[in-house]
């Protein structure tokens, strides 16, 4: 049975884009499917197919908008011929490439549907779960439905390595980010513009996820693996670090501390070693002084790292750089 979707929001939000004339377009359809396009021109026409299809069994008042974050490809061109066929299509061309999270958040802007289905282009994630996501929205009165990960991709290393990295933002973060999620979500007009009132330049999509709060649910899913991922490991790391840096404060509270103790210890070990020296021992220690030397030394660096992470949010953050900048917005009259 179809299901009805929500009034028309009137939920209003800043513009978090600078790009001349481009202004966000006001709610006018009630479905947008939101993709983004880098080194992706072999899944762009069987991703516009799938979508299509999908996207009819829920409304024929749908846009499919794909954002062009300045990949070197043909992924535009592909993405502009089928914005020539079919008036559903819309393309948003931007400056440059500006990275994969500010140019979903472009994407999410530019959306003119009270509900947008976001998602990857590269197929990993099945364009089929717009069904089944919206079927769920609708019977539990959810703001969003984002999809987990059953298992994670990947070799060993990967695997391992992952677990890892969640393990750490579940210490450290102070809002739990749901582990194993993925880009696939569907959302209602009003979360969405809520999520674009965060300003921030330099941040972790997922942790804005969570962030902006609403009612929202996970649904598993199997998530297809690619041969080749332009996630390498150390775009994983940074944006691990990211993700700490933007959403937790506790690093610097645990720098702190990890002196405070250092300090007590040294304490200590002088008293004690002032001790000896008036007792008459001898103390052959050039090896314990290296290690000591070579070991505060490395944790005031690693600390002073930290602090620099920090120092460097706040350095990009006073520049006021526009988010994105749109080149052009591609579309039938």
């Amino acid at each position: 049975m179809k299901q009805t979707l929500p009034a028309k929001s009137q939920f209003a939000a800043q513009s978090i884009v600078s790009s001349g004339a481009v202004q966000r377009p006001e709610l006018a359809v009630e479905l947008s499917i939101v993709t983004t396009l880098y080194m992706s021109s072999q899944y762009v026409e069987e991703f516009y197919k799938r979508a299509t299809i999908e996207a009819r069994k829920i409304t024929a008042d749908y846009e499919i908008v794909m954002v062009d974050d300045g990949s070197p490809d043909d992924s535009l061109q592909k993405a502009l011929n089928l914005v020539r066929q079919d008036p559903h299509v819309h393309v948003i061309e931007l400056a440059r490439n500006f990275g994969h999270h500010k140019a979903l958040m472009t994407g999410i802007e530019q959306a003119r549907g009270q509900l947008i289905f976001l998602i990857d282009v590269d197929l990993e994630e099945p364009p089929e779960l717009l069904g089944t996501f919206f079927n769920q929205l609708a019977a539990g009165q959810w703001d969003v439905v984002y999809g987990t990960q059953e298992a994670r991709k990947g070799g060993l290393f990967e695997k391992y390595s992952g677990a890892v990295a969640w393990w750490l933002l579940d210490l450290l973060l102070p809002r739990k980010v749901p582990q194993n999620h993925s880009t696939v979500r569907l959302m209602r007009a009003d979360y969405a513009r809520a999520l674009l009132l965060h300003k921030e330049h330099k941040t972790a999509i997922g942790g804005l996820w969570v962030e902006t709060g609403f009612k929202q649910t996970g649904l598993k899913f199997k998530k297809l693996s690619r041969s080749t991922t332009s996630y390498r490991f150390t775009t994983r790391l940074t944006a691990m670090l990211d993700s700490i840096t933007s959403f937790s404060e506790r690093p610097l509270y645990f720098v702190f501390f990890l002196g405070l103790a250092i300090l007590a210890l040294s304490s200590c070990v002088s008293l004690s070693l002032l001790a000896l020296w008036i007792s008459g021992k001898t103390l052959p220690g050039w090896i314990s002084v290296m290690a000591s030397v070579w070991f505060l030394g490395g944790l005031a660096i690693f600390c002073i790292g930290v602090v620099g992470l920090y120092t460097s949010r706040i350095f990009v953050e006073t520049k006021m750089r526009p988010y994105t900048i749109i080149r052009q917005v591609h579309h039938q009259e």
